[in-house]
């Protein structure tokens, strides 16, 4: 399709980082390469991490690699992944030029809180990129406060909950999950397993989403291709009254209910992290597949559904991987379970502040998809990405600050495999479906 700019990166970046990268195995194995590790343990006390005293100001136009790099996560309970990925970053260039924060874990009901946390960081003058992931409701207002008193600050936002039409013009650079294809991918992925239903299973705020809405008609489409049916569960919202625990509990209390109406057959999907620990470990009792998670990792709900102590491994994906999949296969998941090899979460804090720091240094394109994907490579040197620019459904705009991207999916087993999805061709079709469900 002659407006999607499809680029495929096979070719290890490793020479950008060749200290992070020293000891690592041969490449010819899916897992042979490693992440830089990650802290094991940090307490959250704060908004905005301790960091080193602050050298003088350089010149403009000079600053050489004498800036700083702010990353604003969730915390460890909301979105771990994205909190170590953060870390893996500063642990890999260090605090003097790293400094991390925090957004509230119900940032819903603290949207100033969460407008603040960001915009605290241009207050060093030494930081020159922020980036934002995931870039939560807050997000759009925190950047154009931002850009009112230091435009020269490169603001990044990496899996944004707000419409792209609002954040197109204050953020630089906007990188989401491809929701336009995983959306037809998954479901072709789950009719390759041999699903003849897939479950999806949401609540109203997600679904108000444009991303999510488009996405979900995208799978109702791609259901209807395959032959399979496609069904919607609802679920609660885990930043409402209930809470994590309650959201948990509701998901552990229907999964017999949903494999016993739907079938062993059936496939299951949620969109919300909290929802996918409970998901996993009932499929693995009662029957279903669950084919990637809503960003998807080897840690995105495994290790607690598991009973996996993973510490040792943090930041090392080729073992937790291993790991991961031995229990899956012990626990009689060989051929339902799949995931990315690399944690989206973790690569998109790392893999986006590592491309911000090449920008600053001269050495790559804020825009480009082939320097994006490059910096993302080297926390994820075992698997493909594939992406395009975002094109508007409804006016057929392509959006040039803005990427959709995603890995292959690996399905656990003995052994296990890619399902070559970044090699698959999604038909153009599936790009013009708009959030109601028209073409």
């Amino acid at each position: 399709m002659n407006k999607r700019v499809i680029c495929i990166i096979t070719v290890m970046v490793m020479g950008l980082t060749a200290a992070a990268c020293a000891g690592q195995g041969s490449a010819s194995a899916p897992f042979a390469n490693k992440t830089p590790a990650v802290s094991e343990t940090e307490a959250d006390t704060g908004a905005v991490d301790e960091k080193e005293d602050q050298a003088p100001e350089e010149d403009e136009g000079d600053a050489g690699d004498d800036f700083r790099i702010g990353i604003v996560t969730g915390s460890y309970a909301q979105s771990e992944d994205d909190r170590r990925g953060a870390e893996a970053f500063r642990d890999k260039y260090g605090a003097e030029s790293v400094t991390l924060a925090i957004y509230p874990d119900n940032f819903t009901e603290e949207l100033e809180t969460t407008v603040q946390t960001i915009v605290n960081l241009s207050e060093d003058p030494k930081i020159k990129a922020i980036i934002v992931n995931q870039a939560v409701e807050g997000t759009v207002e925190a950047f154009r406060r931002i850009k009112e008193t230091r435009p020269d600050i490169i603001c990044i936002a990496g899996e944004t909950f707000d419409e792209f039409e609002d954040i197109k013009g204050v953020a630089d650079l906007v990188v989401n999950n491809d929701f336009v294809s995983r959306g037809y991918l998954m479901i072709r992925n789950a009719h390759e397993l041999g699903c003849d239903t897939f479950v999806h299973i949401s609540f109203p705020r997600h679904l108000s989403y444009e991303s999510y809405a488009r996405r979900v008609n995208i799978m109702k489409a791609a259901c209807e291709e395959f032959g399979m049916e496609f069904v919607m569960e609802e679920a609660p919202d885990p930043t409402t009254g209930v809470g994590v625990p309650g959201a948990q509990a509701f998901i552990t209390e229907h999964v017999p209910e949903w494999v016993d109406k739907y079938g062993s057959n059936s496939a299951y999907f949620c969109t919300n992290d909290a929802h996918t620990e409970p998901l996993i470990r009932g499929l693995l009792k009662y029957g279903g597949y669950f084919i990637e998670a809503d960003l998807p990792s080897p840690i995105m709900g495994y290790p607690g559904a598991l009973e996996l102590d993973l510490t040792e491994y943090s930041g090392d994906f080729e073992k937790i991987t291993r790991e991961v999949e031995s229990a899956v296969v012990a626990g009689g998941g060989a051929g339902r379970f799949g995931t990315w090899t690399s944690s989206c979460g973790y690569t998109n804090s790392a893999g986006l502040a590592e491309h911000a720091r090449n920008v600053l240094l001269g050495e790559s394109s804020l825009t480009d998809l082939n320097d994006i994907l490059s910096a993302y490579k080297i926390y994820s040197p075992e698997t493909e990405w594939n992406g395009s620019n975002y094109t508007n459904a409804s006016t057929g705009e392509v959006l040039d600050n803005i990427y959709l991207i995603y890995q292959d999916t690996y399905i656990f087993g003995d052994p296990g495999h890619y399902m070559g999805a970044t090699k698959v061709k999604v038909p153009d079709k599936y790009f013009t479906i708009n959030p109601e469900g028209n073409e």
